[in-house]
Parts: C-alpha cells; structure tokens; sequence
C-alpha cells in the first residue's frame, strides 16, 4: 500500500467529486493521505477532512507564497497541533523566492519570520514541519539550523533542489519528498538526486491538485497518482514496488511519529 505525503484535497478542483477521489485512491491501493494546510482561512475544511474520514491526517500552517493572509501566531499553532490528534505537523511552510522579482532581499523578512514562528511552533507541539523552499535553498538550511529544526525533524516536500541540500536536511533528520515532477522527462537532474537519497529517507506525494506524474500530464492530480510516482522511483532504483511501497508507508509513520497500530 501506498501512503500520500502530501495533497491539498480542500481545493476547489476536489469539491465536486470527493467520493470519486476517495474511491480511487482505494483502487490504487492508496492506504492513507495528509491534507496540507496552506493558510488559515481554509484550514477548518483541511481539519474537518482528516476528522470525517479515518485515512486522512491534517498539517496546520501557513504557506510562503501567502502574504495577503491572516498570520498565524505561534500560541495558535501550538494549541492547534495539541488540541487535535488528526493534525500530524505544522505546515507548510518554508521559504520561496522564485516569484521575487524586482523587490529586495530585505523586503522578503516577513516570509523568514513566518518560516522562524512555523519551526518553533513545530518544537513546542512536538510535531514535524513540512519544508515547501523554492530558490531558498541557503537561507531554509541557515534557519533551519539556526532555529534548532534538527530536534523535531520532518519533511522537504516536493523536492527538487540539489543532492547537496537534501543532504544537509537528512543530516537534521529531514525525509525528502518527490512528487510526480521527478517523473517528467525534463527532470533528468532530480532524477539522479533521487537515486542518491537513501530509501530510509524516502516519501513519495503528489501535491494535488498540481503535479500529476507521467502519463498523467497536464491533468488534475489526485492523490490515488502517488502510485505512478511510487511506481517511477522504483523503476529508477532497481528495487521492487512492493518493496518501494513498503519502505516508503514506514518511512511516513516514523517521519510523522504515527503509531502503526491505530492508523
């Protein structure tokens, strides 16, 4: 069985046809998923998912690319992650300066503040952080570090920086994630940083509604598609599915402290 590290089910590409994806994910042999919070306006549908539907987790948090959106204070975090079993980390959250475009460096410090209150909540409540970092590869390691991560740990989730940052994540104890990107024929670097990422390090996701892995390019992703990632990686390790899938579900309870028996 397959596990969904990632996927964002509250989207409205999901509304209409929730059972359908359920159904599917099933099909897929798809066991468990975790519904990503992005920010706090729609976090309670993210909640209510995990709490209506026994295979799905929940993250609380507010996502990098969100500027024009209420800020979630530390306390809340906190509170949030301890009040509610089915929330399993805090996220996602991280740094992205891939849209900087004309502003400063300095202009960006909101983003590293947001990202410093995300760590720390994620300290304080015991629960795992999920990294979204985009063209902030440097600056995620020296907050990360600099903020004590390594001491709770989580997840670099659709990863696809260098062999390098991911190394230097898996040393704080960091899991790296791939989504269906490294399935693209254009994705031959990420490919090979894959096929370096030990298996005991190893989650796969599919970032739904976004990302949908080869052949299902260019179409709504969902999360019963982790197959066909989880299929890809193993093709380009050597190693069996079964084997791939096994290691990967295993990796998902130790990475987000879930005990196996009432999963």
């Amino acid at each position: 069985m397959f596990i969904d590290s990632h996927c964002h089910l509250d989207f409205p590409e999901f509304q209409s046809r929730l059972p359908e994806v359920l159904a599917n994910m099933e099909s897929a042999k798809v066991s468990h998923a975790l519904c990503v919070s992005v920010d706090m306006p729609d976090f309670p549908k993210v909640l209510k998912l995990a709490q209506d539907h026994a295979h799905l987790y929940a993250s609380v948090g507010v996502h990098p690319d969100y500027e024009d959106t209420p800020e979630p204070s530390l306390e809340f975090l906190v509170e949030t992650a301890l009040k509610h079993q089915k929330i399993i980390a805090i996220g996602e959250t991280g740094l992205d300066y891939y849209r900087m475009g004309d502003r400063t460096y300095e202009s960006m410090e909101w983003q590293r503040e947001r990202f410093r209150t995300h760590i720390r909540a994620a300290i304080a409540s015991k629960k795992p952080l999920i990294i979204h970092t985009r063209s902030a590869s440097e600056d995620t390691i020296r907050i990360l570090k600099e903020e004590g991560a390594e001491r709770i740990g989580g997840v670099m989730h659709c990863f696809t920086e260098s062999l390098e940052m991911a190394k230097s994540a898996m040393q704080m104890g960091f899991f790296i994630s791939f989504s269906g990107i490294v399935t693209f024929k254009s994705a031959k670097d990420l490919q090979e940083t894959c096929k370096q990422v030990p298996l005991d390090r190893l989650l796969i996701e599919t970032d739904s509604p976004y990302l949908a892995p080869i052949p299902y390019r260019g179409k709504i992703n969902e999360p019963a598609w982790v197959a066909k990632v989880g299929e890809f990686i193993a093709q380009l390790k050597g190693i069996e599915i079964d084997a791939l899938a096994t290691k990967t579900s295993s990796n998902f309870y130790e990475c987000f402290h879930i005990d196996r028996k009432y999963s």
